[in-house]
């Protein structure tokens, strides 16, 4: 059984529902065994499908895998925590999971498996103006349900994502059981130097990049221009003609090399196994320093933007 997660993972996120059992066979195939899942992206059912296979067909035992899901937002009130979880278990397929995280310090109203699953954002689409529906629950009392689970033996390890640094220091206040992943949004134009040490240094809180390519995913969704990617960058390509390696290689192992996992997504098999190869071979320095340099503060995961222009609500997390 793996102990912790593998460095590199492969993401779940816009993996189509019809093409998801077959990625995570071919994925696994690859040399992957962490695979990052939530709720949220609608395909849990299908990635169970896949996993199922690989076992049957002996690709990969149980045991061998790292699997990660999320607890959505409309699951936050304590009466929840366990049913969104055991709503997960059953469309993966599984009898626990390897970490189960807090989605998004984000609680909306309860809406009901059999009425609309997965929740979403909306509280009632066919409302005259559908919005977003709050729900007042303290993020301590969610976690505590969280700290549950695992007492009861029914996940090895929970954490949280998109905490900010505010958030990250009052959860360790509270928390009886300490989180085991923060997981959020980390690419060269958003490096989140503070909040990686602060993980890392003063809690010894491992971290996952989520969004390792920066706006790639994030175009076809009209949150970023097709400019707004860190493979394009000089420094990036030079990087890359120096070592005889892609661009999006030199990304992952950016980030691998701050110490991050990385959990990047692709349905090619080529660039599947490519972006695995990111283990053993190192930037310089110079190199390093001039990726992270990047930096501009863009965060494409924002739900101060996306719930007001999406959602019709204005929710921001961060500044």
């Amino acid at each position: 059984m793996l102990e912790q997660a593998p460095q590199v993972g492969f993401g779940l996120w816009k993996v189509p529902k019809d093409e998801a059992a077959d990625v995570v066979v071919e994925a696994i195939r690859a040399g992957y065994r962490h695979f990052d899942s939530a709720a949220d992206y609608g395909n849990e059912k299908q990635v169970g499908e896949g996993i199922a296979r690989a076992i049957d067909d002996g690709l990969v035992t149980r045991e061998e895998l790292w699997i990660t899901s999320k607890l959505w937002n409309t699951f936050h009130a304590p009466e929840h925590v366990e049913l969104g979880y055991r709503k997960t278990l059953n469309d993966l397929g599984l009898d626990r999971l390897d970490l189960y995280l807090i989605h998004f310090p984000i609680a909306l109203e309860f809406t009901p498996i059999d009425q609309r699953y997965p929740p979403d954002w909306i509280y009632d689409p066919d409302a005259e103006n559908p919005q977003m529906r709050r729900a007042k629950v303290p993020l301590q009392e969610t976690w505590r349900a969280m700290e549950a689970l695992v007492e009861k033996g029914l996940v090895r390890q929970i954490g949280v994502a998109n905490y900010n640094t505010a958030l990250l220091h009052d959860l360790m206040n509270y928390s009886t059981i300490e989180p085991s992943m923060l997981q959020v949004e980390l690419h060269p134009y958003l490096p989140q130097e503070r909040l990686l040490r602060l993980a890392r240094e003063v809690y010894g809180i491992p971290v996952t990049a989520y969004s390792p390519f920066g706006g790639n995913s994030y175009v076809e969704m009209g949150k970023a221009e097709e400019t707004e990617s860190p493979l394009s960058e000089a420094a990036v390509r030079a990087a890359a003609e120096a070592h005889g390696k892609s661009t999006a290689q030199v990304v992952l192992r950016w980030g691998v090399q701050r110490g991050t996992h990385v959990i990047p997504k692709s349905t090619d098999p080529e660039h599947m196994r490519d972006n695995l190869d990111v283990l053993d071979w190192s930037l310089s320095d110079a190199e390093m320093d001039a990726i992270t340099g990047l930096k501009r503060g863009r965060r494409f995961n924002d739900p101060g933007s996306f719930t007001q222009s999406d959602f019709n609500s204005f929710h921001p997390i961060y500044e």
